[in-house]
Order: structure tokens, then sequence, then C-alpha cells
């Protein structure tokens, strides 16, 4: 059996270790669109902007590992097509390679800010290894301005870290609060707190007008309401858009992000064992629209357990050695910015009711938030016990009330 995994990142390297893990002794091509080698994305907005940087120093691999496991790593490899008659992918060269079964890893790409300005230099991006060398040279300068646009995990990591290197920091997000849909109030108010009195400005409920430049490069922000910030640098952290045009192309079923429905998620869109429209081809990764296990709604989830845990399963399942017919990993996350690790069980939605374990002041507690009456998900603010403790209750299905959970008794662990 011929395995071509296109995407070349965390769940499309796992894709093909845990085809070697679990006994294929058959083909496995790895095609990344990067000149780099498979790395680790998450350190690139943390500690990566402070530290000597290298690739090597994020590698999830060495090099000689590729060889050593049989897998046919091809860098630099921009797939132009797929050939679902054919059941083979097209390079941009003109190269096509066969497959048997086909996993989309295709990742996803910075969402762009559609406002005057936006290509000036000194606005920028995050996302790949070399916009963090680049990020990392321009942060290693004396004390600048900097305006991160977005208040979301990859802008608030963002932030921390240029506080922490010591330069000026002015977060502006167009909702009323920081992580908005993202973590209950308690939460996202604690993590607010800890960027304020560690001196970043936090400006919410502001719109970007556009960039003002100054021969070729950034200068101030225009806020909407006629504030203008001074920048020497920009980093736009308005979200991620799954990269679905390869699948789209190929006539696979892709959502399109309409605002509310199961259909309205954008992403390659697969079932519950991770199949796209096309039984040969499966998605894993921030590109994949997949049946949340809990809740059962479409969701997408850009984070490394995500990628990991879909890519272990699609690999097992392709040789027949998965523990069942559905991907069923409950999801998880964690962000850790000035001394507040949060740590995130399960999937919440909407303005769900939520109770408080413990004194949001001290800077140690749990959020419960509930879904129809149930816990859904579990925020935990330097608990890891009480988030190892979630993790099993929501994965091993307990359904706990929210009456239950109110009583003054009641713990995780």
């Amino acid at each position: 059996m011929d395995v071509v995994v296109v995407g070349a990142g965390q769940a499309g390297l796992q894709v093909a270790a845990s085809l070697r893990d679990h006994g294929h002794d058959g083909r496995v091509v790895l095609l990344g669109a990067e000149d780099d080698a498979p790395y680790q994305r998450p350190p690139l907005s943390k500690h990566y902007l402070g530290g000597p940087g290298g690739s090597r120093s994020v590698a999830l691999r060495g090099p000689a590992w590729f060889a050593e496991h049989g897998i046919d790593l091809r860098t630099g490899a921009r797939v132009s097509a797929i050939d679902r008659a054919a059941r083979s992918v097209r390079l941009a060269d003109g190269t096509a390679v066969g497959y048997d079964h086909l996993v989309l890893a295709l990742g996803a790409r910075p969402r762009r800010l559609p406002v005057p300005g936006a290509d000036l230099a000194g606005v920028v991006t995050l996302r790949s290894l070399p916009d963090a060398d680049a990020l990392r040279l321009a942060l290693a300068r004396d004390v600048l301005d900097v305006v991160v646009i977005g208040a979301g995990f990859l802008g608030l990591e963002l932030a921390a870290a240029a506080r922490t290197l010591g330069h000026t920091v002015t977060v502006v997000e167009r909702a009323a609060a920081v992580l908005p849909g993202a973590l209950s109030a308690p939460t996202a108010d604690a993590l607010a707190a800890a960027h304020r009195q560690q001196g970043t400005t936090l400006l919410l409920d502001r719109r970007v007008e556009g960039f003002l430049g100054r021969d070729g490069a950034v200068r101030a922000v225009q806020l909407a309401d006629g504030t203008r910030l001074a920048a020497d640098l920009v980093v736009v952290a308005v979200g991620a858009v799954p990269r679905t045009g390869l699948a789209r192309a190929a006539g696979l079923a892709v959502g399109d992000g309409a605002p509310a429905g199961v259909e309205g998620v954008e992403g390659v869109e697969v079932d519950a064992a991770l199949t796209t429209t096309d039984p040969a081809i499966r998605a894993v990764g921030d590109c994949a629209a997949f049946p949340c296990p809990v809740g059962g709604a479409r969701i997408r989830v850009e984070s490394v357990q995500n990628a990991v845990d879909q890519a272990r399963f699609v690999a097992a399942s392709l040789l027949g050695t998965a523990a069942g017919p559905t991907y069923s990993d409950l999801p998880w996350f964690w962000t850790s910015q000035h001394g507040l690790t949060v740590q995130i069980a399960g999937r919440a939605a909407g303005r769900d009711r939520t109770r408080t374990l413990g004194d949001p002041g001290s800077g140690r507690f749990s959020t419960l938030r509930f879904g129809d009456g149930v816990l859904r998900c579990v925020e935990s603010v330097n608990r890891p016990a009480e988030h190892l403790a979630a993790r099993r209750l929501l994965a091993a299905g307990t359904v706990v009330t929210a009456e239950v959970a109110g009583r003054a008794d009641f713990a995780l662990c």
C-alpha cells in the first residue's frame, strides 16, 4: 500500500511516523511545500523569538531519521493538483506521485487584514519558520513600539514574548474582550489582567482602519475612532484560514465558513473516521473540519494535540489497527503567558453557564463550562491536576450536570 501525505507539518509527519510505528512496510511519501524539514510551530510565538533561533532548535526529527525509517521526505514540493481518477498527485514541477491512500495535512495560512497599508514593510504575520526568523531579528533591535492586531492565543503569546524582550506593546482587538469566543469570561479576564500587569496596553472593542507609513515602512496604526498608535512593528494575528484550495479543486466537500450550522465551518469536510467525500482520501490537522467527539458539531481545531491524535488515528485506521471505527479523542489545548499556564479540556460554544473552582485573583483556578446543562469544557489556570482530571472525566463520557457541579463539595480531583 502506497501512502502519500501532502503537508509536512506536525500532522503530516505524525501520519508517516505512525504508519511505520504500526509496522507498515509499504511506500510512504511526505510532501512538504516549505523548504525546511518538519518543525514545531508552537515555540515560534514563544521562547523561539528570544532565543538563538535556527531550524535545529525546533526540528521534529533529525535529518537521518527519515532515511532510517524509509520515509520519502520531499521538501519544497508544492502539489498543484489531485487526480482522483488516476490516484495521483501532480507537483508544480510536473512530477506525478501515485497513491493507494492520500492524506491531506494541508495546514492553514494567516488571515490577512484588508486595510490600507497592509503591504508596508514592518507589517507581518507569523506562521512559518522564516516568518519567525524575521520577527526574531526585528525584536532583537533596540526598544520598539510593537502593535499586535488580534487578542487571540497567537496574538497574546506574541505580545507576551515582545514585552518580555522589553518592547513597548499594544494589543488591538475588535471584540470587547481578549480571546473572544475561545475562553470563558473568568479565564479571559485573568489573562488580560496578567498582560496589563506586565505593562502591555490592551485596546478592546477597537477596529483598525489602516496602517500609515513613511519611505515604505510602517510608522503608525490608525484606528477607526481616530486614535493613532506609533508603530515600528505591527504583527497581524487575526486568525488562520485552512488551506482548502487543493481539495476544492479536486471536487472534495469543503466548508465555506458560513456563520452557523454544521456545514458552516471552514475546512476540508471529513466524517467521524476523518475520511473525505473520496474514500481514498483522508484529511487531518488544521485543515480538517470534523465532527467533535464532545457534542457532535463540526469543528476545526488548530493545536498540536489535534494534529497528532488525528494523524495517529488515520495511520492506525489505514492499517486496520485502530481501537475503533471513528476518531473520538477529546480536544485539549494549552497556552502559557506571563506566568499563567492555561489548559483547556473539551469544547464549549456560545454563552455557556459557568462555575469557577478556586480564586481567579490568586492565579490558580478552573472554570467549568456547561452546554445544555452538562459539563462540556474545563479551563484550568495553573492547576495541572484539575486539567488532567477534567480530561479523564470528559474522555470517559461521564455526565456532570451543572446542578451536581454547583454543590459546595464538588471537586475535579
